[in-house]
């Protein structure tokens, strides 16, 4: 049987999967973003959120856990006035942010990467793996309504926020605040289903190899 290890600790994208009837763990990666960022000087907000879900994937394949899985890390940045927006971790910052965005629009990009450590060789009868380790970015534009410094300072009260990249979320409390999204949705909420697909596609898996028994 096919295993999908999830390496994010986001709630809201395990729901995605779980909605999606796709089976998977979650193994949390020990990843520093910003030492990662660092240390490879990446400034572009579309490379950034690839290199970082790299980063956490091949992080939690290289642990014992992860033997026989494939293991697919996510990362998402907005990207506004051609700047990269993480998560905001402030009240000040976030904001700052939403007095900005009110009224206009930015991308949303989240990294997708993929790892295969299934033995390329078993001696079990299993699949054998392919030894893959592939990613691609899913972008969408997200275009905000007018928000008033009231409505922004009651959203960012609520904490939901604050570690969201670009401050905001699609699938909570901050969907009142989205007009449009050119693009796939399921990437702004931080995880693309139809890119999962393409990428265990790749890896010669099937999306639904980890549907549900019937």
């Amino acid at each position: 049987m096919v295993r999908l290890i999830l390496a994010s600790q986001s709630p809201a994208r395990t729901k995605l999967l779980a909605e999606a009837g796709i089976r998977h763990s979650v193994l949390v990666s020990d990843v520093d973003e910003d030492a990662v960022q660092a240390r490879y000087g990446v400034t572009d907000p579309h490379d950034t959120a690839l290199l970082l879900a790299r980063a956490k994937a091949e992080a939690v394949a290289a642990l014992p856990e992860a033997e026989g899985a494939l293991v697919l890390g996510c990362d998402s940045v907005f990207e506004f006035d051609g700047e990269a927006h993480g998560k905001p971790y402030t009240a000040a910052v976030a904001r700052e942010r939403m007095l900005r965005m009110s009224g206009n629009a930015g991308v949303l990009h989240t990294g997708h990467w993929l790892v295969d450590c299934r033995d390329t060789e078993p001696d079990d009868g299993a699949d054998p793996g392919t030894g893959a380790t592939l990613g691609t970015v899913a972008s969408a534009e997200v275009s905000f309504l007018e928000m008033d410094a009231a409505e922004i300072d009651a959203y960012i009260a609520t904490g939901e926020p604050l570690h969201c990249a670009g401050s905001f979320t699609i699938d909570g409390l901050g969907g009142a605040f989205i007009r449009k999204v050119d693009g796939d949705p399921h990437a702004v909420v931080g995880l693309s289903v139809s890119t999962l697909r393409g990428l265990l596609a790749q890896a010669q898996v099937r999306i639904t190899d980890l549907w549900p028994a019937a």
